[in-house]
Formats: structure tokens, sequence, C-alpha cells
């Protein structure tokens, strides 16, 4: 079923897919430790997958810690806003997964839509 989704709940769903998209960017491009550390190794015998050898931290700065926290406190207003959107009371209780879900397809598929201007913060 397609749903008629008002432009300030898109709108707020398209914001937050660039959120945590700029999140997970940022994240993959800090290092792995916030506080400077040195290299380390994990023993043997553990079933993680990944690498055992880590080198050396640089630890985050002073300006990537707080664009991690700008972008997580603006992903923490626009979760509830989607979530409490009155649009939802519209909805029949049984069909609300449904349309919650169609909600972040329809702003992904615009997304990826050639030509789209979805990228705007």
């Amino acid at each position: 079923m397609a749903y008629d989704y008002p432009d300030d709940l898109l709108k707020a769903q398209r914001d937050l897919h660039v959120v945590r998209a700029d999140l997970a960017a940022l994240f993959k491009a800090l290092p792995y430790s916030v506080e400077p550390m040195e290299a380390w190794a994990r023993p043997e015998g553990y079933w993680l997958s990944t690498s055992p050898a880590h080198p050396d931290s640089r630890g985050w700065t002073d300006s990537e810690q707080r664009q991690v926290a700008q972008l997580r406190e603006r992903e923490r207003e626009l979760a509830p806003t989607i979530v409490t959107h009155g649009f939802w009371n519209e909805v029949a209780e049984p069909e609300r997964p449904d349309a919650r879900s169609g909600l972040r397809h329809a702003v992904l598929a615009a997304a990826a839509a050639p030509g789209s201007g979805e990228q705007e913060a």
C-alpha cells in the first residue's frame, strides 16, 4: 500500500538518513580509539574475525569529538520526531510497521534516484 507521507515527515526521515550516513562515514575515517593509544595485538585463540593487530591511535581531536557529538545529538532529535509524528495516528495500527518501513524505503529510493538532490542536510 502506498502512503501519502507529509512533507515534514519525509524531510525528517531524509535528514535522519543523511545524519546516519555522515556519522558512519566519520566513524570509518576516525581512529579506532577516542583517546590516544599505543599499538596492541589481541592474543591468539580469539574467535573474532577482525584483525588481531591494531596500530597506534592518535585519538580523536576536540574538533572530531564535537563533530561526532553534534551528529549524535541531531540523530537524537530526529528519531523521536519521526516516531511520534501525528501522521502515524492516521494509519491503522496493524498497518503501522509497514507504513514506517515504507517511509524509510521511500526516502532511500528517492535518494538513489538519478538526479535527485536528496543530499541536503
